[in-house]
């Protein structure tokens, strides 16, 4: 590839319209220049020179990590941090802990209303949500409680003092699984006191809401979306949240720390760049075609703007779209190079099979355990089936479980390969 060549991009064309000449797009480097002016982190990283920018110059902009963002700490991305300290007193400024499911806790600030407006242009990207983006609506939230938004509680407020413009913050604590009956009984009576339009969730946090529900045999008739978001959902998942509330279902893909990037409808493929938010950046892997990681460039955000940040997704292009294939720890490559992500597992369970949640772990070069989490004890040729996904000389042993614990964040894994 020529210094001239322009790296590919997930982002609708017109948000980067070509250049012959090798220039950045106009829109792109407005940004990058915008983001040197506000976090004095990147020009220590390297300088960048008055003249206009080409590709060549964009790909020596170092990629930025997580490891990298938490070694420096967030102060070093703002010029003076006393400014930062007043405002957050001031509640200008609100700030996050995120830590993912396998990295150190890192905390990100963000301007007041930053996350609130990423958010609605989140749903102007896509016509299932695009009807609630400007108008009042009643959604309520289930997540682990230190999620990806600065609106989760870290407050026991009763209901309804957890209920801010039109949302409810469900759960108190993470790990659904632990929550006594006495809490899914408040959690689902809240739920039809304020019956949403829009339910979002983890996606296993949402498969054991709709067993609570179905145990009660109450019916929430107003919803109209449900949001899979802050993990990974599985069919699986995605069938025992339709059966209880059969509504359309909608991947928001994002994190804490760039907000939100992708929207599409679960399980269609077809995942597109929430053009307004970043500039999503395709960088190839592993020499596949059409799997890449993803370097994001946020949009008109102020505080700890990211630039090339290296997110550790991974995306599959298609036809239609795209489709968010997971973190890179949480892909295994068979002997045979072939990239085994949740779908390949979903597409070979038996379609017989029911569970409210399960993880695949590997645990050694050729052997894995399937937990799942069920009211009946898996069919004959679930183990094989699994094994067939994960290629020749893979054993499966299935464990039905009353749990499956969450990593410390309170976020799940559907697939754990042993660290490469």
């Amino acid at each position: 590839m020529s210094a001239t060549t322009a790296p590919q991009f997930a982002n609708a064309p017109g948000h980067l319209p070509a250049d012959d000449s090798g220039r950045l797009p106009a829109p792109l480097e407005s940004e990058i220049r915008r983001i040197y002016s506000l976090s004095p982190v990147y020009g220590q990283r390297f300088p960048l020179h008055a003249e206009p920018l080409h590709w060549g110059c964009y790909r020596e902009i170092p990629a930025l990590s997580k490891k990298e963002i938490v070694e420096r700490g967030h102060q070093a991305f703002f010029e003076d941090y006393a400014v930062i300290e007043r405002g957050l007193q001031e509640s200008r400024y609100e700030y996050e802990s995120t830590g993912g499911t396998t990295q150190s806790p890192m905390t990100v600030i963000m301007e007041d209303g930053w996350w609130n407006e990423q958010t609605r242009r989140a749903y102007r990207a896509h016509p299932l949500l695009a009807p609630y983006a400007d108008k009042p609506h009643r959604k309520c939230i289930l997540a682990p409680v230190g999620c990806s938004s600065n609106l989760c509680p870290y407050e026991d407020h009763p209901f309804p003092h957890r209920y801010f413009d039109g949302t409810v913050y469900l759960n108190l604590t993470s790990d659904p699984f632990v929550f006594p009956e006495s809490e899914w009984d408040r959690i689902v009576l809240e739920l039809q006191a304020v019956n949403p339009d829009i339910i979002e969730g983890e996606p296993i946090y949402l498969s054991l809401l709709a067993r609570a529900v179905q145990k009660r045999k109450v019916a929430i008739p107003g919803v109209k979306v449900v949001i899979l978001t802050y993990g990974k959902a599985s069919l699986v998942h995605s069938r025992r949240i339709a059966a209880v509330f059969p509504a359309p279902q909608v991947d928001l893909y994002g994190s804490t720390e760039a907000g939100y990037l992708f929207v599409g409808e679960a399980f269609k493929d077809d995942s597109r760049v929430i053009d307004d938010n970043a500039f999503v950046e395709l960088v190839p892997w592993r020499g596949y075609e059409d799997i890449f990681q993803i370097h994001v460039t946020t949009r008109g955000r102020e505080a700890m703007p990211l630039l090339r940040y290296h997110t550790g997704d991974v995306v599959r292009r298609t036809p239609t779209g795209y489709r968010l294939l997971g973190r890179e720890g949480g892909l295994y490559f068979r002997p045979d190079g072939q990239l085994v992500s949740p779908t390949e597992i979903d597409a070979v369970l038996p379609a017989d099979f029911a569970c409210w949640h399960y993880s695949l772990v590997q645990a050694t070069a050729t052997r894995w355990d399937f937990h799942y989490v069920a009211d009946h004890v898996a069919p004959a040729g679930l183990e094989a089936a699994v094994a067939g996904a994960l290629g020749p000389g893979a054993r499966v042993t299935a464990f039905r479980r009353r749990l499956i614990a969450p990593a410390a964040s309170g976020k799940f894994a559907l697939l754990k390969p042993l660290a490469a």
